[in-house]
């Protein structure tokens, strides 16, 4: 220890933490203590990979950039309720997106209270909604979960881009903690793809976004789903600062549209879809109504959802628009 100058070397708190002597730490996070605290703390499922696993070479930059020393990152599961999701009436989806991330995000901070306590430094970024907005449009995410979630072996990614865990099926939220240590055991990624490849998530998506043949149209997911989170905010501002007047802005953005964006911003920002999320049939614990009656599944699950009436949100001129007025005729398509 360094020497200290006699003004803080007197200090009580300072003279009470030298009396006590150095606080033994464990060089290494034994696996079966950290799983039970993550279970007991929210969590469905949890496993932990190294920060030198070649999939995560992107993200060591980033990692030590928020936590210098980081050894092991820890991925957290929290499964959602599958018909929550499944329900037309987006407002029941929603609350379940917004009530599993709460959940998972006090498991995290949880979790890494107990790891602080045991004597590590550890941090639990955002679960959910990415917040490091001074860096908008670029990465606006601390670590980037689902790559994370894969490389620990908690599931794989399907052609939907969410990760679909072997039991759970996609209807989870992830997290991912950072912490100063290694772990005495470490997740293998998955052999096998839990993605049936049925192209349910391809039929039920309103613009298109999901190939047959794998591909994505970030931009059109984007400009749909997250309608209202910053970029339709940003557009809804603009279209709101153009306007010549009340009656002009009226014109412009309904009624209905105002309602759900002041409902955003007052309670948690509305996805418009996840319709690929709620159609997915892949888990151990999802498959079997699927199995079952395919045929009934489809009628109980993806028609609701292709038939809902709604608006969708593509650019101006862009595939999307064509793939959503061909598609699906009872949906009103709005160029944003």
């Amino acid at each position: 220890m360094t020497e200290l100058p006699p003004k803080i070397a007197h200090h009580p708190s300072v003279r009470r933490v030298l009396e006590r002597g150095p606080s033994p730490r464990p060089t290494v996070i034994d696996f079966a203590w950290l799983r039970e605290i993550a279970l007991a703390a929210g969590a469905d499922d949890v496993a932990a990979v190294s920060l030198d696993h070649p999939e995560l070479a992107g993200e060591v930059p980033h990692v030590l950039n928020a936590l210098p020393g980081t050894r092991s990152l820890v991925s957290l599961v929290v499964r959602m309720n599958r018909d929550n999701v499944r329900s037309p009436a987006r407002s029941v989806a929603n609350q379940e997106f917004h009530r599993s991330g709460e959940i998972i995000n006090e498991a995290a901070r949880e979790i890494t209270t107990a790891l602080q306590d045991a004597g590590h430094r550890a941090i639990n970024p955002s679960a959910t909604f990415p917040m490091e907005m001074d860096r908008y449009p670029g990465r606006i995410w601390v670590v980037a979960h689902k790559t994370v979630a894969v490389a620990a072996g908690l599931g794989v990614m399907g052609i939907h881009r969410n990760v679909i865990h072997p039991r759970f099926g996609n209807f989870v939220l992830l997290a991912t903690l950072l912490v100063d240590a290694e772990v005495s055991e470490y997740g293998e990624p998955l052999d096998y793809s839990p993605c049936l490849e049925c192209k349910l998530c391809v039929a039920a998506c309103p613009v298109g976004a999901i190939g047959k043949d794998g591909a994505f149209d970030p931009a059109a997911c984007s400009t749909h789903n997250y309608r209202e989170f910053m970029g339709g905010f940003t557009d809804w501002v603009e279209t709101i600062a153009d306007s010549e007047n009340g009656a002009d802005f009226r014109e412009r953005v309904s009624t209905a549209e105002n309602a759900s964006m002041w409902q955003s911003l007052s309670f948690k920002a509305n996805y418009k879809a996840a319709y690929c999320m709620a159609v997915c049939p892949a888990g151990e614990d999802v498959l079997a109504p699927y199995l079952e009656d395919r045929k009934q599944f489809l009628a109980d699950v993806l028609r609701p959802l292709q038939d809902k009436e709604e608006t969708v949100y593509v650019k101006p001129g862009s595939p999307a628009g064509e793939y959503a007025r061909r598609r699906f005729p009872r949906k009103n398509v709005k160029e944003v």
